[in-house]
Parts: structure tokens; sequence; C-alpha cells
């Protein structure tokens, strides 16, 4: 398997639909990391232009490489060690591209897409190509990011009307979908 994903704050919609940049959490970095961990993703991309948010995520980051912090929450670590910070997603597919042409999947809660997870689920087992997933912070990825992607996923539809998860909630359901081992 062959699968990265990238958390963008930038270009990102605040709920006015205007393009802003939003702020990393320490959340973001730790709970999507240990999915990431968990699901067997080869790194977890922060993506952010502002330095000053760059900086404070390798704070959180450095933080919990500490020996004191080593002893008190080992399994952490290992899963922030997936953790690349780049200013941008150009920067990001670079990367990706040196395992080969990378598929760009993007996320979006919207009705933006329709690609089916049972579908991308079969390709991603199948193929020796890398898988970007793309997912974006604020009020979701810009119609840029979207219309750059191979793929746009289905969004997450509960029982409800009601469709606002937070970032990491929809991660670890959408790479849950993807990369679970069957029962």
């Amino acid at each position: 398997m062959n699968v990265y994903v990238a958390l963008l704050h930038f270009p990102v919609y605040n709920k006015n639909k205007e393009v802003v940049t939003s702020c990393v959490t320490g959340f973001d970095l730790s709970d999507i990391a240990r999915t990431c961990c968990t699901y067997g993703i080869k790194k977890y991309f922060i993506v952010n232009p502002i330095s000053g948010q760059r900086q404070f995520a390798e704070r959180i980051l450095n933080h919990w490489k500490k020996e004191e912090s080593l002893g008190f929450n080992s399994t952490r670590v290992e899963a922030l060690n997936l953790i690349s910070i780049k200013k941008e997603l150009r920067e990001v597919i670079d990367e990706v591209s040196k395992a080969g042409s990378p598929v760009i999947v993007a996320t979006s809660a919207k009705q933006k897409g329709s690609y089916p997870y049972g579908k991308l689920r079969e390709e991603i087992k199948r193929s020796k190509k890398p898988y970007l997933i793309i997912f974006g912070t604020g009020w979701g990825l810009c119609e840029e990011v979207i219309d750059g992607a191979d793929i746009v996923l289905s969004p997450i539809i509960g029982e409800t009307e009601y469709n606002h998860l937070s970032v990491r909630s929809a991660a670890a359901i959408v790479m849950d979908r993807l990369l679970a081992k069957k029962e």
C-alpha cells in the first residue's frame, strides 16, 4: 500500500466562502497522525504557508520527541514521526512523486464528488501507484484543489441533514473505509 495524507490549511474556505489560511491545531497533528499510523499511511503532511504556524507544529512535534515525553507516551511519538510539515501543496506532490506519479484524491463534505469508496479501495489494493488523500481544514478545500484532483471522493453522509464533521473524524472515517482490513 502506497498511501499518503495531506491536511491543507491553505487554500481553504471560511464560513463566508472566502479563501483563508486556517490555524494548525495540536489535536489535528496528534489524532490524524495516530489514525495514519493505524492504517499504514506512508507520510502525513501538514501544509500551512504561515511560518509561525509551521513553527508551532514543529514545537509540538519536538516536545513529544523529548526524553521525558517519550517515557510518558512512546506510541504517540511513533505516530508523530509520520508528520512532515510543508509550506504548500506543490511541495507535498513533489515529495510523493518520488514514489511515482501520484493519484490525487480530494475530500469534501459537499456534494462535489461521487467517487465510491469501494472502487478506490480496490484500486489502492491493486495499484503500485502512490495515492495522496487531501483533507481540508476550515470549511473545506478550495475549488482549485478539488478541480486539480484526479478523484473527488463521495462525501460522508449521516442520517441527518447536519454535515460538519471535524477533519479528525472525517479523516478517520475515510481511512477506515479505504484501508481497513475486511472482517
